[in-house]
């Protein structure tokens, strides 16, 4: 699925200068199943984008489009199937459930679809290091142990695209490093592309390319 900017200008945003290269008010492609880096300074709107692009923002002017479609023409309903099985994300707040366990977080998003087998999900925290903290409440965990959870519940469903705002941003390298690694193989499983925000350039990974905000 390709997405389309068209002259995409968020009401917040249109006071502050965007240069020539930046998404904001001027046309960009999200390539269906490229890897891509979202460069941006604080500010710019790179949790508008996210946001925006999942469909919950609609305040902007001009036009995105999924495979030529606007996507404020969408439904309800074609919104729950797109969230379901189109896009999956990761937000910067992460919108876990506090007082739901690791494992609870986790099932609730996979039953939506069946997607995961119960232990495939924990051989994906065994490998980030946190498979022992499946029954303890997320409220509980370290905003890094927090933010993994997270990127293993982005995983569990189908997508065509995996949006993820700044998901490293309480990691150390290492533990980065390994959740890079397990989106690229479920991306590449699953013939998806994915856009990572950052706040600056990330050599750690070989991104197809990158886009400014």
């Amino acid at each position: 699925m390709n997405i389309q900017f068209n002259q995409v200008m968020p009401f917040p945003l249109a006071s502050i200068n965007h240069g020539t290269d930046s998404i904001w008010g001027n046309s960009a492609k999200l390539e269906s199943g490229k890897k891509i880096l979202l460069n941006a300074s604080s500010g710019k709107g790179k949790s508008t984008f996210s946001m925006t692009v999942f469909g919950i923002r609609k305040d902007y002017d001009g036009t995105i489009l999924y495979d030529g479609r606007d996507i404020k023409t969408f439904s309800v309903d074609e919104w729950v199937e797109i969230r379901q099985r189109k896009i999956s994300t990761v937000f910067q707040d992460l919108q876990l459930f506090h007082k739901l366990t690791v494992a609870e977080n986790l099932q609730l998003k996979n039953h939506l679809t069946d997607f995961k087998s119960e232990q495939e999900i924990k051989n994906m925290l065994a490998e980030l290091e946190i498979d022992h903290k499946w029954n303890d409440p997320c409220g509980l965990l370290s905003m890094g142990q927090q933010q993994r959870v997270a990127i293993v519940r982005s995983l569990c469903q189908p997508f065509n695209w995996l949006i993820l705002d700044e998901p490293f941003s309480h990691l150390d390298e290492r533990n980065s490093l390994r959740c890079l690694s397990m989106i690229d193989a479920e991306c590449t499983r699953q013939q998806a592309g994915f856009v990572l925000t950052s706040l600056d350039d990330d050599s750690r990974f070989s991104y197809d390319y990158e886009l400014k905000l």
